[in-house]
Order: structure tokens, then sequence, then C-alpha cells
């Protein structure tokens, strides 16, 4: 039987492993931000294809909705902050891509995990949470798009406008999700059989 004093350490290394690989993904989502094809779109602001949300969705796959969140939010506005072209939307960056690692999390641990006792590590609901979450990012980005860059950036006043750059905009973005929800679970299975064979997986909360 464990005592109160062993209890409590394992509580903390457990919450030391879960900042951890909260600060690790943080990085990865940062990084992979680098890793894209911008696009020449002359209205509405810059449009790339990128593998960022590879590591969004990974995010809320290993951290859970919470820590996801905010891995693939504060990884991608730390990104915005360093790149003239989108610093000034790094308040946004970090809801609309947080987003990404909040539905990942959410479907794979409260509605897998928790409530259909499937294994976190295991591959189809790892891709599920996946597609939902790109479906997810592709709602909130296409709000943004409709009123930041079209709206604001682009001054439109004509619904049919901003709907049409959201339609230009929506190939990358499509590509953007299909990669993720691709790519994510097959890591994501991969990085947990990995901690859970060296004992250090963290619980996402």
């Amino acid at each position: 039987m464990k005592t109160g004093d062993e209890d409590k350490r394992l509580t903390r290394t457990e919450k030391l492993r879960e900042l951890t690989l909260a600060a690790m993904m943080t990085a990865l989502v940062f990084a992979s931000n680098h890793l894209r094809i911008m696009l020449p779109i002359s209205v509405g602001g810059v449009t790339a294809f990128t593998l960022a949300n590879v590591m969004c969705a990974l995010s809320g796959l290993m951290l859970g909705p919470w820590w996801g969140f905010a891995a693939a939010g504060l990884g991608s506005a730390l990104y915005d902050l360093t790149n003239p072209v989108y610093a000034v939307e790094a308040p946004i960056t970090f809801f609309t891509k947080g987003t990404y690692g909040l539905v990942a999390g959410l479907v794979l641990y409260e509605v897998f995990v928790k409530r259909l006792k499937k294994e976190r590590g295991s591959y189809l609901p790892m891709l599920a949470s996946a597609i939902c979450a790109a479906l997810g990012y592709l709602a909130v980005y296409s709000v943004k798009v409709y009123f930041f860059n079209g709206m604001i950036v682009e001054g439109f006043t004509a619904p049919v406008q901003c709907w049409a750059l959201i339609v230009a905009k929506l190939p990358a973005t499509l590509v953007n999700g299909a990669l993720a929800a691709i790519f994510a679970p097959i890591l994501g299975a991969a990085l947990h059989e990995a901690l859970k064979a060296a004992h250090l997986e963290a619980r996402p909360t």
C-alpha cells in the first residue's frame, strides 16, 4: 500500500511529465509552422500549405483537451509573433489553432476513453478524433476568414465577397486537415507506445 507521501510524489511526477510533454508539443507546433508553402493569393492575407496542423492535432491526442489547446495555440501564436506577415493575427491564431488540440483531446478522452472505454493509444479513436478536430478547425477558421480577412483586412461589405474568400482558401485548408487526419493518429499511436514502454506516459487532464 502506498503512503500519503508516495502518492504526493507520484502526483508531482505525473504533473511534471505532463508539463514536460506540453512544452515539447508547444515547441514542435512552433517548429512545424516553418514547414509551409505560401500560396500567391492576392486577397485576404496569406494562404499556405503547412504541416503545423498535424502537430496541433497531435497535441490534443497526447495531452488531452486543455493542455492540447494550450500547446497548439501557444506554439502557433509564437510562430505568428516571429513572422511579420502573421504577427497581427497571433491572438486569433491562439484560439483557432488551439481549437485543434481542444477538439482532438475532447473527442479522444471524453468520448472514446471515458465513455466508450477505448484504449487511449488506439489508432481508430485517434483517427476519428483527428478528423473531428480538422472539421472543428475548418469551422472556426472559416469564421475568422469571413470576419477578419474579409471584413477587416479587405474591407468587404457584401457577404458574397467574404464567402468567395473562404472558398479561395478552402483547398489549402482541406489539404492541411487531411494531412493532420492521416499523420497525427499514426504519430500519436507510436508516441503513446514509446512513452508507455519508457514509463513516461502522462495522464491528460
